[in-house]
């Protein structure tokens, strides 16, 4: 009996965090949008990325940051500490978002480049649930499916060097949410193109 490939559902996150890597340093904020679906037969269906997000602020894990990745946010510090959320419940609640919004699919995390948030968002997810929706190996790297397409070396990309139609026409302002909405549109306008030749 074959198993029946389900669709699968792309899921744009972007990280800010206060320092390189998860455990010393502490992912401050996170925000996802949903890009689209992507059918067993091959069609992909772009969803408007704005129309299920989700978006946390929270508390540092550590006191440990360096002050020009913190910097990059424009979110205060001392104000996390006291507001944000907890990590673990957050986690939680990300989980149950992304298990509601994906029923009947397989989510996909998918970002650029993927391998600084996943890791952030990986970590934190297996720290504080326990376990990850998308489990192990359920991320999509945007810089690496153009490369691909493009047939270009993966150290030859960079979103300047892509072709124009590909790009949001949104401002990438380092809130976590704004950046899941503008890479979600980049995510469903990669897997739709067909290059040239």
């Amino acid at each position: 009996m074959t198993r029946k490939t389900r669709p699968g559902l792309y899921i744009s996150v972007d990280i800010e965090a206060d320092g390189p890597i998860p455990g010393p340093y502490s992912m401050i904020s996170f925000g996802a949008a949903v890009a689209g679906r992507h059918d067993p037969d091959g069609t992909y269906v772009p969803y408007d990325p704005e129309a299920h997000t989700f978006y946390r602020e929270l508390r540092p894990i550590s006191e440990e940051f360096v002050p020009e990745a913190l910097a990059v946010s424009g979110l205060d510090r001392d104000r996390l500490v006291r507001e944000g959320a907890e990590p673990g419940a957050a986690l939680r609640e990300f989980s149950t978002w992304v298990r509601e919004v994906s029923t009947g699919a397989q989510p996909v995390m998918c970002g650029y480049p993927a391998s600084y948030d996943w890791t952030f968002l990986y970590w934190y997810l297996l720290r504080f649930t326990g376990e990850s929706p998308f489990g192990h190996s359920g991320c999509l790297d945007l810089k690496s499916l153009y490369a691909a397409k493009a047939n270009l070396p993966l150290r030859a990309v960079a979103k300047r060097t892509m072709p124009q139609e590909l790009l949001s026409r949104r401002r990438h302002t380092h809130h976590a949410l704004d950046d899941a909405v503008e890479q979600a549109e980049l995510c469903s306008n990669l897997l739709q193109w067909r290059p040239q030749g």
